[in-house]
Order: structure tokens, then C-alpha cells, then sequence
């Protein structure tokens, strides 16, 4: 082996890129249209293109990739995760080209990459798994029957695929037809294939998985587990490990039956055996939800606290090399500290996805880009380690076509508040700029009291995150004076020292603000809110502001600003000292960040008219919320939809949206149609009555 071709993009491509060039190989990246320029294409020894778009016209082409392999003379393929690295049929094309393949044997795959498959091999295996149904006969009534014996709430899977696509949780029977339609048509979309199982739903578990591995020579050990709890659609956000929940006798048969499983199918390589884990202490019982045939993408989690380098594990392994530990060379977990990873999305609050174009990037000053050491993990007593994953760059353009995930933070500590406290720190200290991501959320998710105490379930974000939407609204909300300032600066005011006020009005979320900002002889900001017309008092609330360095400040201190769209301002307030950074995403709008972490998009009202025409057209207009694919229209011209009616349905990020109605109306006109790409804030619908906006 001397060149392998990543199959494969983004993050997961830098990470094998560099783990290949760290043990002396040549690297081959492979690109569609819109990662032409990418980081991983720029740091890879050879680039081909792909062309295409869309994952189906790129990174899901084996022709196209075979023929990149011949092209650049690569010898092997690693696949990454997602995309192709669970196809079967990937695999054997690979080994038929007389390439290697860095993955596990496409048999194992077949037998595994299925979940009705991995089931059938795990009750043989003695592995425990829920009662459901996983036959072949996919006939609607024969699995709404199926979901009836089981008992409700049941659970709706993609049989091939993974990462919660194909995935609903049904708790009764008037809404298993609905749920069973959409999750085949997210199932086909993502994995070409909509067969689904059915099996009985846990409602309050742990989701716990199981890091294995296997070579040639017939050896497999486990590496521990980690809690990956902490989701939303079905997909994870934040992974650790070790699970609070987890002792060293329940680890122990948990990595048993994983190793069992592994073994039955005959597997090489990588692989990920997940869990769901009901109750606590002895009373816990597990059972088997999937198991995933490649490298996880919270793989550095374990990384970092066995020391070890997973990707060479994996090369070596594919070049037929026998695994470096035995099971009892595995150190225990428990003496490793902690390790938490946080993946950064391109979404709001709510979880929709966004687009955009990442227009400022700074990472926190400590935080390490390098290969995890050959070495032990973190001793007790030593400070905290931040690595980094990301495909980011400034300019990088965030499209619909691929998934959301723009990069993860792992922190290492001796102890598991430790990791916490750091890696708050460290989103608070990330600035993505240009585009809504959910670092601040994350922040918020890793700060909250269930998650501190080691008490986050499956379920935890279900309640917890309108909560959470509150508090991050009400950090807003505090540091909408000092965000204010920023763009009174940033507006020139403080080139034009005049003791006349200048009116400022700027509207943050719904609500539109009134204040006056002018300039002091020193050169400092002040700002007021004149009192409102109830008050009998006049007095106004005050501020005073400095630019940082009496100028602006690019916001990255790795990259020169191209623009000097962003600026940094150092704010002399009450309570302190505060930092705030702002950048301009379009002529009248703007993305804030203080160093407190809470972050605001303002968009500044001060030369509009006080009242616009057309704002009423908002309850008779259904716009898409974000960049997508029309995939459904139920919607049609004269019908009347009730409440909680599917509208359209958009595909982003490789997952599927509904748009509801959250109250009656009548459909007055279709704007789209199936298969057509649109924007924010493009119209989808009229309708004849007013209708409040639907959610996604």
C-alpha cells in the first residue's frame, strides 16, 4: 500500500489525509463541483475531480471514484464514514479492481450494514435485542399488524443506513401510515433502499456503543464505549466516554457481546456495535439497536483517551498486520480521564439546517490540530487537551448537498467536569461567522444540570431544549447594548465626533429596538434608550463603548480578513469589561458574538421607513425556511388544510423536513413542484385566509 484515494470529503478526508502522510503514504482526494477549492482537496498529494453537485452525481458514483483510483494510480481506498462506506457493493468493486479496501469485508458489511441482518447474527450470537419485526415482507397492513402485536410505542428503522435517517418513533396507531411514508422516503433518498423493521420503542434509554475492532488473523477486542445520548432527529451532538452510566462489570459484557457480534460475521477492521441501555446499576439491561461497518465520527473520543491513532489502525489492519493490543493490553477506562466531543452543525436553535458562507473563522488559541500521540492518555493530575476536526476554512461555502456537520471539538481532562468547564470554554472562545451554527447551544447543552450530573437520556433534549432556546434568548437579550454599540461604531459614527445623537433603530429576533448613539469627545460610544412614553421620568439607560485598539480588529488572528466586514470593539460597561465581534452577512444585516458566548444577527432598520407595506403578507405565504430539495407537495389549489397538515416536504442535509400548519387555511396557489431546488425565504404557497407561518 502506497497511495490511498479517500473516498470521501470535509473533515473525515483531512483526518485520514493526515493520519496517511504521518505514516509515509501518498494521499489522493477526490472532489465535487462546489469542494473544488476545499481544505482536504489542498492538502492531499493528488486531487481529482469528480464532478457534480449533489452527493448522487459525486461521492456516490463508484464509476467515478474507480476511475480516480486508475487516474492518480492509487492502490487502496479508505471510504471515511458516510457516503459508500457501508455499501457492500462498494467494497467488492474495490477488491475486484485489485485495489485495497480499508474497511471491513464487504460480506461482513452485507451481513451487518443491515439491521434486519445484524439482528438475526446477534440472537445466534446470544446478543440481546428488542422484540420487532424484521422479515421481508413489507407489505403496509402486514407491518401496521406487525406494529400492533409488538405493542405501542414502536420504533420505525431504515434497515440499511444509519445516522437516523429512516427513523420515527410511533406511539399510536392513526399515526403509523404517515410515519411509515416518510421514513421509507428518507430511507431511499439516503440509502437507496426503503425497507424498514419495526421494533419495540424504549422511551427513556441511554444510547451506548461499543468500539471494536478485528484483524485478519481472526483476533477481536473492544476498546470501551461511549454515551452518545445527547441527540436531536435521531442524530447525535455531543458523545463521551467513559458513559457515567457504565461500570466495569456491565463494560465488561457489554464489549462481549460486541466482540461476539464482530466475530460471527467474520469481521476486519473498524466497527461500531450501539446499544440501547435501559435502567441503571445492576437492574440495566441492553439491547442491540445496530452495528455500523466503518469508523465512527466521534471515533476521537476514544482516541483520546486510549492515546491511540484509529485511522492507522485501520491502514494497518487493511495491509494485513495483527492488532497491536490483545483485550487485556486495553487499559481501563476508568483511569484515562474523560473525553467529551461536540459536533458543530450548520443549524439554528430549532435544528434546521442553514447555508452560507463562513464569511470570519477563529478557533480557540490552544486547541490542537495534530494526530492523537502513540502515547498514554491524559494522567490525573495534568491539564486538558482540545483537538479539533473541521473542514472549515474562511470562504468556505456551506451547501445543501451534504451533511450539516461543519467540525468537532474534543476535549480531554483528568476528570469529567473538568472536560466540561473546558469545553464550554472552548465554543465560547469558537467564532463561526456568517452563517447560524449551534455552537452556542451546544454550550448551552454541555452547561445544563442533567447533563452535568451524567443524567442526559435519549429523550433529554425532547425537554430540555426550550429551555434552553429561553436562556440562550435571554443571554441575547443582555448583550443586545454592546452588540448595539458595535454597530454604531461600525457605522462611522466614530470618524464624525457630534454631540447630536444619532437615531438608531435595529430589530433583533420580532422586536424592533429604539435607541440614540453618539459620540464622546474621547472618542467613546454612548448609547440610550429613550424611556418609554409611561415613565415620568426622562432619564435614559447609558453605555460607553471603545473600539479594541481604537480601530477595528479582523476577527481571526490565523487569517487575514479579505474585507473589512468584521470588526471587534472592547465595551467599558457596569459589570465590566466586555468583547464583541460583528460581521456584516448582508447590506443591513449582521452577525454578533461577545465573549460571553451569546450571539445575535441584528439587522439595522435606521434609514427604512418606520412601517413597511406587505408585512402582512406573512399569514397568507408559506417561504422556505432554508436551501433544499422539494421532495412532496400535499398541498393543492383549493383544498383546505387543517391543522398539523404536511404542506411540503424539503430534503436539506441529506434529511427530510414537513412543513406544517399550525393553523386552518385554504391553499389558494402552488408555487413548486417535486424535485425543484429552492431558497430562503422563497414563496411555496398562497393561501386564500390567513395562515400563521408553518414550522419545519
Amino acid at each position: 500500500m502506497k497511495r490511498i484515494l479517500i473516498a470521501n470529503r470535509g473533515e473525515i478526508a483531512r483526518r485520514v489525509i493526515r493520519t496517511a502522510h504521518a505514516m509515509g503514504l501518498d494521499t489522493v482526494a477526490v472532489f465535487s463541483d462546489p469542494d473544488a477549492g476545499a481544505l482536504h482537496v489542498r492538502e492531499a498529494r493528488a486531487a481529482h475531480a469528480l464532478g457534480g453537485a449533489t452527493s448522487a452525481e459525486s461521492y456516490l458514483r463508484v464509476d467515478k471514484l474507480l476511475a480516480a483510483a486508475r487516474a492518480t494510480g492509487a492502490d487502496a481506498i479508505h471510504p471515511g464514514y458516510g457516503f459508500l462506506s457501508e455499501n457492500a457493493d462498494f467494497a467488492q468493486a474495490v477488491l475486484d479492481a485489485g485495489l485495497t479496501w480499508i474497511g471491513p469485508p464487504p460480506a461482513a458489511i452485507r451481513a451487518l450494514g443491515s439491521k434486519a441482518g445484524a439482528k438475526a447474527l446477534a440472537r445466534q450470537s446470544q446478543v440481546p435485542c428488542l422484540p420487532g419485526y424484521d422479515g421481508d415482507d413489507q407489505d403496509d397492513d402486514l407491518l401496521a399488524r406487525e406494529a400492533e402485536r409488538i405493542g405501542w410505542p414502536v420504533m420505525i428503522k431504515a434497515v440499511a443506513g444509519g445516522g437516523g435517517r429512516g427513523m420515527r418513533l410511533v406511539t399510536q396507531a392513526g399515526e403509523f401510515a404517515a410515519a411509515l411514508r416518510s421514513a421509507r422516503s428518507e430511507a431511499l433518498a439516503g440509502f437507496g433502499d426503503d425497507r424498514v423493521l419495526i421494533e419495540r420503542a424504549v422511551l427513556n434509554p441511554r444510547h451506548v456503543e461499543v468500539q471494536v475492532f478485528a484483524d485478519a488473523q481472526g483476533h477481536a477486542i473492544h476498546l470501551g464505549e461511549r454515551d452518545c445520548s445527547v441527540q436531536r432527529r435521531h442524530q447525535k451532538i455531543i458523545e463521551e466516554a467513559p458513559s457515567p452510566a457504565v461500570q466495569a462489570e456491565l463494560r465488561a459484557r457489554m464489549g462481549e457481546c460486541a466482540v461476539a457480534l464482530a466475530q460471527a460475521a467474520g469481521y476486519v477492521g473498524a466497527g461500531t456495535v450501539e446499544f440501547l441501555l435501559e435502567g441503571e446499576g445492576d437492574a440495566a439491561c441492553f439491547y442491540l439497536m445496530e452495528m455500523n461497518t466503518r469508523l465512527q465520527v466521534e471515533h476521537p473520543v476514544t482516541e483520546a483517551l486510549l492515546g491511540q491513532d484509529l485511522v492507522a489502525w485501520q491502514i494497518r489492519v487493511a495491509r494485513g498486520e495483527p492488532l497491536p493490543w490483545t483485550q487485556a493490553e486495553v487499559p481501563d477506562l476508568r483511569t484515562r480521564g474523560h473525553a467529551i466531543e461536540v459536533r458543530l452543525c450548520a443549524e439554528d436553535e430549532q435544528f434546521a439546517p442553514r447555508t452560507g458562507t463562513v464569511r470570519a473563522l477563529h478557533w480557540p488559541a490552544a486547541a490542537s490540530f495534530a494526530l492523537p500521540p502513540d502515547a498514554p492518555g491524559l494522567p490525573v493530575g495534568s491539564g486538558c487537551a482540545l483537538r479539533i476536526d473541521s473542514g472549515l476554512e474562511q470562504g468556505t461555502e456551506v451547501t445543501p448537498h451534504y451533511d450539516a456537520m461543519l467540525a468537532k471539538l474534543i476535549v480531554h481532562a483528568p476528570t469529567r467536569a473538568q472536560a466540561i468547564d473546558a469545553l464550554c470554554a472552548a465554543l465560547r472562545e469558537t467564532r463561526v461567522l456568517g452563517l447560524h451554527t449551534n455552537r452556542a447551544f451546544l454550550a448551552a447543552c454541555l452547561d445544563h444540570p442533567t447533563f452535568r450530573a451524567g443524567e442526559a437520556l435519549v429523550p433529554f433534549l425532547q425537554t430540555a431544549a426550550a429551555g434552553l432556546r429561553e436562556q440562550l434568548q435571554a443571554h441575547e437579550q443582555a448583550a443586545l447594548p454592546v452588540a448595539a454599540a458595535a454597530l454604531v461604531g461600525q457605522g462611522g459614527v466614530t470618524r464624525l465626533p457630534c454631540a447630536y445623537p444619532r437615531p438608531l433603530r435595529l430589530r433583533h429576533r420580532d422586536a424592533t429596538h429604539a435607541l440614540s448613539g453618539r459620540v464622546d469627545r474621547d472618542g467613546a460610544i454612548c448609547l440610550e434608550r429613550p424611556a418609554p412614553a409611561d415613565e415620568a421620568t426622562a432619564d435614559a439607560t447609558r453605555w460607553r463603548f471603545m473600539p479594541l485598539s481604537a480601530g477595528m480588529q479582523p476577527l481571526s488572528m490565523k487569517h487575514k480578513m479579505p474585507e473589512a466586514d468584521t470588526h471587534g470593539w472592547s465595551c467599558q460597561a457596569s459589570d465590566g469589561m466586555r468583547h464583541v465581534w460583528a460581521q456584516r452577512v448582508a447590506t443591513d444585516r449582521w452577525q454578533l458574538q461577545t465573549d460571553t458566548g451569546a450571539e445575535l444577527w441584528l439587522d439595522d432598520l435606521s434609514l427604512q421607513p418606520a412601517r413597511q407595506g406587505g408585512a402582512g403578507n406573512a399569514g397568507t405565504e408559506l417561504r422556505a425556511p432554508f436551501n433544499g430539495r422539494v421532495i412532496r407537495v400535499d398541498a393543492v389549489p383549493g383544498a383546505t388544510l387543517v391543522a398539523g397538515a404536511v404542506a411540503v416536504v424539503i430534503e436539506s442535509m441529506k434529511l427530510e423536513h414537513a412543513l406544517t400548519l399550525p393553523a386552518e387555511a385554504m391553499v389558494a396557489e402552488v408555487l413548486v413542484e417535486v424535485g425543484q431546488q429552492v431558497s430562503p425565504g422563497q414563496m411555496l404557497l398562497r393561501f386564500g385566509v390567513e395562515a400563521p407561518q408553518p414550522a419545519a
